[in-house]
C-alpha cells in the first residue's frame, strides 16, 4: 500500500511539473507574438513616415531620394528649420520682391531745365553737352540770358535766352525760373525737374524715383540746404507784414515738381506772376518754389538725399554709392576742391570736376571713355 501511495505522489508530481512547463511554453509564445506584432507596427510606422516626407517633395521639403535615405528624423528636422525660416520677420518672399512703381514713365516725360549764364556756356555747359546731356538732348533745356549761335547748332530750340540780367541777383534768378516754369507748363510733360549748370544729372535713378509717385499728385521733391526752415517776411500791401517759415529744396542739388502740382502753382507763378511772388518775401528763385508750395499751398516737401549741391561736402559721396545717385555737383567747400572722391578714367587735373570719370561709370560705351577702367 506504501508503494501505491508513493507511485501515486510520483505520478501527480510529474503531472503539475507538464502542466507547469506547459503554461511556460504558452507565455512565451505569446511573447513572441506580442513582440513581432509591436515590430511590424513600428515598420508600418516608419513607412508611413517615410511616404509622407516622400508626399511633400512638390513643396520642396524633401526629396524621394533623401526621403528614402534619412527617414523620418531627416523629414522632421527639414520640416522644422522650413518653420523657422518661414517664422523669420520679413521673408524671402518680402526681400526679393519690390513694390510695383506708383507709374511708368520714362526719360520722355521729364522737362529738365538747366540754369546757367552766357559767361559759362564753355567752362560749364560744354563739359554737361559731353556727359549727361548727350544722352539726353530730348528732355533738357538750356535757360540762359545770351545768344549763342554754337550752343544753338547744338541744342536747336533747347535753348533758351530768357532776356534776363546776367548778374547773380535774386531778380535775375527769379526772372529765369518764371521762363522755366512756363515753358514747362506749355510743354505738357509730367514732371519738372530743375538743375543749375554744375550739376550731372543721372538719368536712370531720376525716372526710378519720380516713377514712385504718380505725377497728379502733388509731389515736391529735393534736397533742402538749411537744417531748418527758412523764416522770411512776406509783404501783404499796405505796409503790413508778417513772418513766415518754410522747408525750400536747393536749386544747387536740383528739384522736382510734379505737374499735378504745378497747375496749382499757376495763380502765383505763370506769367508774371512769378516776379511778383519773389518780390513779396525778398529772396531768390528756389526759395520763392518753396514758398509757393509749402507756406501758400501746404505741401510738404519731399526729401530726397540723392540730389548734391557744392555746398555739401561732396567728399562723402561713397564711390561704391555714386551710381545710386540722381545729381552731382563740384566746387569749393571750406576752401579746398569739393569733388566726388574717386578713381577713374581720368586724372583730377584732367578732370576737376569727375564728372567725365562719373559718366565713364555710369556709361562705359561712350566713345571716347578709356576701356577697362579701375574705379
Amino acid at each position: 500500500m506504501l508503494k501505491s501511495h508513493s507511485r501515486k505522489t510520483l505520478l501527480s508530481a510529474a503531472g503539475a511539473s507538464l502542466t507547469c512547463l506547459a503554461l511556460l511554453l504558452l507565455l512565451a509564445q505569446r511573447q513572441r507574438s506580442a513582440t513581432e506584432g509591436a515590430r511590424r507596427e513600428r515598420e508600418v510606422g516608419l513607412r508611413s513616415l517615410q511616404s509622407l516626407g516622400e508626399a511633400v517633395t512638390e513643396d520642396g521639403i524633401q526629396s524621394e531620394q533623401a526621403g528614402g535615405k534619412r527617414g523620418f528624423s531627416a523629414y522632421f528636422s527639414k520640416l522644422t528649420r522650413n518653420r523657422r525660416e518661414a517664422e523669420k520677420p520679413g521673408g524671402a518672399a518680402g526681400a526679393t520682391s519690390s513694390p510695383p512703381p506708383a507709374e511708368n514713365i520714362s526719360a520722355d516725360d521729364i522737362f529738365i531745365a538747366v540754369k546757367t549764364t552766357k559767361k559759362f556756356h564753355k567752362s560749364r555747359l560744354e563739359l554737361l553737352l559731353d556727359t549727361w546731356i548727350s544722352r539726353n538732348l530730348q528732355q533738357t533745356y538750356i535757360f540762359t540770358d545770351g545768344e549763342d549761335e554754337e550752343l544753338k547748332k547744338k541744342m536747336g530750340s533747347h535753348v533758351i535766352n530768357t532776356n534776363c540780367s546776367a548778374a547773380h541777383s535774386r531778380q535775375a534768378l527769379s526772372c529765369k525760373m518764371a521762363v522755366e516754369y512756363d515753358k514747362f507748363i506749355e510743354s505738357g510733360n509730367k514732371w519738372f525737374c530743375h538743375v543749375d549748370d554744375d550739376n550731372y544729372v543721372n538719368m536712370k535713378t531720376l525716372v526710378q524715383l519720380l516713377s514712385q509717385y504718380p505725377h497728379t499728385q502733388d509731389m515736391y521733391i529735393g534736397k533742402p540746404s538749411l537744417d531748418r526752415p527758412i523764416e522770411a517776411t512776406e509783404r501783404l500791401g499796405d505796409n503790413k507784414m508778417r513772418p513766415v517759415n518754410f522747408w525750400f529744396a536747393t536749386g544747387g542739388a536740383g528739384f522736382c515738381v510734379s505737374r499735378g502740382l504745378a497747375l496749382k502753382m499757376s495763380p502765383w507763378a505763370s506769367g508774371g506772376h512769378f516776379m511778383n511772388t519773389a518780390e513779396k518775401i525778398r529772396l531768390p528763385d528756389d526759395c520763392t518754389i518753396g514758398y509757393i508750395i509749402e507756406s501758400v499751398l501746404g505741401v510738404p516737401l519731399t526729401r530726397s538725399n540723392l540730389f548734391h549741391s557744392h555746398l555739401e561736402n561732396l567728399q562723402q559721396v561713397s564711390r561704391s554709392e555714386v551710381h545710386k545717385q540722381i545729381t552731382l555737383s563740384y566746387g569749393m567747400f571750406e576752401n579746398k576742391r569739393n569733388i566726388i572722391n574717386m578713381k577713374g578714367a581720368f586724372s583730377v587735373e584732367e578732370d576737376p570736376s569727375r564728372f567725365k570719370s562719373v559718366h565713364c561709370l555710369l556709361n562705359p560705351d561712350t566713345p571716347w571713355c578709356p576701356p577697362q577702367v579701375a574705379y
